[in-house]
């Protein structure tokens, strides 16, 4: 299937901000598929800590997954539970530093609209997340990767079905603002 235009939200942010939940419910609301984020498959059976090669695994992971996808979307419309600027904040903060094909990437790979998770939930405990101290470093974090690349953003706050409520009217309002009509 041949699509005119793909609109491509990413739902991002923190550990622990409901990313997945609110990515997934946002795909069934509009009748798409959304792309689970590939690090929490990678990681989950690793039984050692990461490395920088596993950062560039997930890297090329991402995209793949996101580009197989892709002809699954409905609506014209693609929704992804993160996307790989999480490789850049954690390889920065992790290693010291990202390597050139991650920066590069984010030169020519872009989304429409980033949803950024705001830190307002309650952490919840997973294998899988490491640092909940570090809550408020990661948001600020969040806030400045995303201005780097020039993102057009939106913080997402509120507990429960608020949240969801927050994230749907976003959405909506940046699809209407842009004159985006779903098929």
């Amino acid at each position: 299937m041949a699509f005119l235009f793909m609109v491509k939200i990413a739902v991002v942010g923190p550990e622990s901000t409901g990313k997945s939940t609110i990515a997934e419910r946002l795909a069934e609301q509009y009748g798409t598929v959304c792309v689970p984020e590939y690090a929490r498959e990678y990681c989950r059976d690793l039984n050692r800590e990461y490395s920088l090669q596993d950062e560039l695994n997930m890297f090329y992971g991402q995209l793949a997954l996101e580009r197989s996808l892709i002809p699954l979307a409905h609506n014209n419309l693609l929704v992804c539970d993160t996307m790989f600027l999480t490789i850049k904040v954690w390889c920065d903060h992790l290693f010291g530093g990202t390597p050139a094909v991650v920066t590069d990437a984010l030169k020519t790979v872009s989304y429409d609209l980033y949803l950024l998770m705001d830190i307002d939930l309650p952490w919840v405990d997973d294998p899988l997340r490491d640092f909940p101290h570090l809550r408020e470093h990661f948001m600020q974090v969040w806030h400045d990767e995303l201005r780097a690349i020039r993102a057009n953003y939106v913080v997402i706050s509120g507990l429960g079905e608020d949240r969801f409520a927050n994230a749907l009217a976003a959405t909506s309002g940046f699809l209407s603002a842009n004159n985006q009509r779903l098929l």
